[in-house]
């Protein structure tokens, strides 16, 4: 494929790549290298680097169809089967129905491929990223790692595919990840939304650089905050109850003091009415508080001591798969040094053999090969016990994220709803203090001192006859 041209199917910024190609979608490369890790070089305005195929659609004569290494005269695939590149070059068939796994190309003829290797703790899809062309490098380790059947009873294990497994892949805290050379770019499991989980796989080191600090502990963090926040904003409306209350004690009090009661007339009446108004905001402020604490302040703590339980249940689940991933990684280690510890017992007798040939050395060898058999068949056991503890952490870690994530959305709107509701009660308390003024401004409007003075003497009058001088 080298000196042909592609034409890139979306923009890369080249960042993922210390050589890394920048370009647009729709603008023309020239091919200098294709890899079969999924990693292609290329030259574009004079200017080389690498970048992911995917990314890429060859404009060639050959069918888009096809993918690398395929020969474009050979048959479709059958119905459900699907052709990927492990991260070691080589091919490989998978049926998207039964998880089933095959280095030969099955054939159109209907049933299941001669030479299938299955195997039997087969990732899901999700898992795999088969469904994006994208397999985890477990797959061609179960394929490797598999004995093949022997009749001269060698070491079933051999030391190359170690050797591959190393450069293909790297393990950071019993966690195994693909390198970015040796395999195409994984899809993200939600590729239209930043969700929690696409994002959180990898430790980062804490503020100080001292430890590292898990993906599932980041969002852990955030979700404590979220709690802590909860827990505030219920200490908040607390506060603000106490202030109602006490407002309304108050206002209830001042209304009862008997001063300027002895005014007459219409400013007489205004001033009483001013001072029942002050009794009824006084319960119109009690009610408030009351709505207060049961609507909004209570379900805060409700829903914060709810939300607690869950990170709690969700802390230790995540935690003990953790633990039993670290205690299958330490056992594919002892198994692979014990593998180790029986070839070499193994080669030390066949040694003694060459030397000199004796009953009891043959039967020292047969020992020895059965140890290093099943060495070899230890291994194969904790490498499968360990993938399927990893497929597993993987998949609840998708579960769990996925459900922070509802968790966080349902915070947020629980707080928001509440918060309207405050709002709403505030406002009803408003009206309601305006509805108790609006009288006393009515009565304001109609004090008339005139009428008062003419109501006031027509009640205390004692006489219109007014005095004359005295006569002689």
């Amino acid at each position: 494929m080298s000196g042909s041209f592609c034409k890139s199917l979306y923009a890369f910024s080249g960042e993922q790549h210390q050589q890394g190609l920048k370009f647009e979608a729709g603008e023309m490369i020239k091919i200098i290298q294709a890899l079969p890790g999924g990693w292609w070089e290329g030259e574009k305005d004079g200017v080389r680097g690498w970048f992911p195929s995917s990314y890429v659609q060859v404009v060639e004569s050959v069918s888009m169809n096809v993918l690398p290494g395929e020969e474009p005269s050979q048959s479709p695939l059958p119905k459900d089967w699907k052709s990927y590149m492990s991260p070691q070059g080589r091919r490989y068939y998978v049926n998207t129905v039964s998880n089933e796994t095959t280095w030969e190309r099955p054939s159109s003829v209907p049933g299941t491929p001669k030479t299938s290797l299955r195997h039997k703790n087969s990732l899901p899809a999700v898992n795999g990223f088969h469904g994006s062309g994208s397999p985890l490098h477990q797959t061609e380790q179960s394929h490797v790692l598999q004995r093949k059947p022997s009749t001269d009873q060698q070491s079933p294990v051999s030391t190359t595919p170690r050797k591959q497994e190393r450069e293909t892949s790297v393990t950071i805290n019993c966690i195994t990840f693909p390198l970015p050379l040796h395999m195409a770019e994984q899809q993200l499991l939600k590729p239209d939304e930043w969700s929690y989980c696409d994002f959180f796989w990898a430790d980062r080191k804490d503020p100080q650089g001292n430890t590292s600090i898990t993906g599932f502990e980041v969002l852990l963090q955030k979700q404590l905050k979220g709690k802590q926040m909860q827990k505030e904003m219920a200490e908040f409306m607390r506060e603000r109850i106490k202030i109602e209350e006490e407002y309304a004690k108050n206002l209830l009090k001042l209304s009862q003091i008997p001063l300027a009661s002895q005014e007459e007339g219409t400013l007489g009446e205004a001033w009483a009415q001013l001072k029942k108004s002050l009794a009824d905001e006084a319960e119109v402020h009690l009610k408030f508080s009351s709505k207060l604490q049961s609507e909004v302040e209570k379900p805060l703590l409700a829903f914060r001591e709810n939300f607690k339980k869950d990170m709690k249940k969700i802390d230790h689940h995540i935690a003990d798969l953790r633990k039993q991933l670290a205690s299958r990684y330490a056992a594919v280690e002892k198994a692979r040094k014990a593998l180790a510890d029986r070839q070499k017992d193994l080669e030390v007798k066949t040694q003694q053999l060459e030397i000199k040939l004796s009953t009891k050395i043959e039967e020292d060898i047969k020992k020895a090969r059965r140890k290093s058999t099943q060495a070899g068949d230890d291994l194969m056991r904790c490498v499968d016990l360990y993938n399927q503890s990893q497929s597993k952490w993987f998949e609840e870690m998708v579960t769990t994220s996925l459900e922070l994530e509802r968790l966080e959305v349902e915070r947020v709107e629980m707080i928001r709803k509440h918060l309207c509701q405050y709002t709403t009660l505030r406002h009803e308390t408003d009206m309601f203090n305006q509805s108790t003024m609006e009288p006393v401004d009515k009565l304001l409007q109609i004090v008339d001192p005139a009428k008062d003075r003419e109501l006031w003497v027509k009640e205390h009058k004692t006489g219109e006859v007014r005095p004359v001088d005295m006569e002689i």
